[in-house]
This record gives C-alpha cells, structure tokens and sequence, in this order.
C-alpha cells in the first residue's frame, strides 16, 4: 500500500499573493531522504463552461505570457478569501464577459498537477446565461470575449489550440457526457 511522505523540514523560498514556492525536505516509506522537493501554493482557482440560452459557448481570449501567445480560453480566476468556489465562479463570469444568471453545477474538480502544485480547479457548467453588463476587468487584463458554437468549441479542441489543461479537461468531458456525437461527427 502507498503511504504519504514524511515532511522533514520546510522552508518558502518565494512568499507571494498569488504564489508561494516551498522547499520541503521528505523521508518516503521507503527510508529514501528527498532533501529538495519544490511545492508551488496557489489559491484554489475556478472556471466556467458557459452556456446561453441558445447553446452557444461563452469564451473568452487572452494573451498568455507563459506560451507568449493569445489563447481561447474558458472564464476562469482566483478564488478570493471568503469566496465559495461558486460565488468565484459567477464573479469571474460577470467581471470577465457581463454573463450573469442561469443555473450552475459543479461540473468536475480537478488538479493541474498534484505533483508539485497543492491548489483545485473547481469546473462550474452554467446553462442560460445572459450578457446584462459590460466587463469589469482589472487592470492587468485585456480580455475578448467570444461567443462559440459547440462545434467551433470542438474544433478547437481536436486541433489542439485550447492549451490550458485544466480548460481542456472539463470541456473533453462535457462533450463525452452530454454531446458525444459531436466528437464522433468531427472524424
């Protein structure tokens, strides 16, 4: 049976808002000592399959500096101090595109690496969602939102240009659970 690490000595080597970098020293079960093991803290993020009333997908794009290149992405961010992951997710929606309303589930949660991150992705679907306010952006974004059909959506995830992972993941499982017979029309 696998067993936890032990942790030996802990350190942050990078203590900011948005990230804190851990420098862990860990014994495994095994006896084998781990002197050097980076954990990066972030916040807990949310993001949102956005749907309107007509099925259409509320997208967004943006630059990402990390790739050096504008992505189409899902509505997604930080979960603030005293938010439920819900609450982040109807926030982020509204300030990012003016969509509001509509029911929401928690459609999935999920890691984007459980190897050296600590934080979840918590996935929200929102059906009938309506645009009734401009963006509210803060100042670091510059955001473009689109409104897709389901198989521009497809399109793009079968040609790979949706690169974010934790983005990839919920909308590979949205079409496999509610739309499958989009993916098999794409052959």
């Amino acid at each position: 049976m696998t067993k936890k690490w032990k942790v030996t000595k802990s350190e942050y080597v990078i203590d900011r808002p948005w990230l804190k970098a851990r420098r862990d020293s860990v014994l495994l079960p095994t006896g084998v000592e781990y002197p050097e093991y980076y954990v990066l803290e972030y916040p807990d993020w949310v993001n949102v399959i956005a749907l309107t009333d007509e099925g259409r997908f509320v997208m967004v794009e943006q630059y990402r500096h990390g790739l050096g290149a504008v992505q189409t992405e899902l509505c997604a961010g930080v979960i603030e101090e005293g938010e439920t992951p819900l609450e982040a997710a109807k926030r982020e929606l509204a300030e990012e595109t003016g969509y509001t309303g509509g029911t929401w589930e928690l459609f999935t949660t999920i890691s984007g690496n459980p190897s050296t991150t600590n934080n979840l992705t918590h996935c929200f679907l929102a059906r009938g969602v309506r645009q009734t306010k401009q963006q509210h952006l803060d100042k670091t974004e510059d955001i473009t939102v689109k409104i897709l059909s389901q198989m521009e959506v497809v399109a793009l995830l079968i040609n790979d240009e949706i690169k974010q992972s934790l983005m990839a993941a919920p909308l590979w499982k949205y079409f496999a659970l509610k739309h499958p017979k989009s993916l098999r029309s794409r052959k």
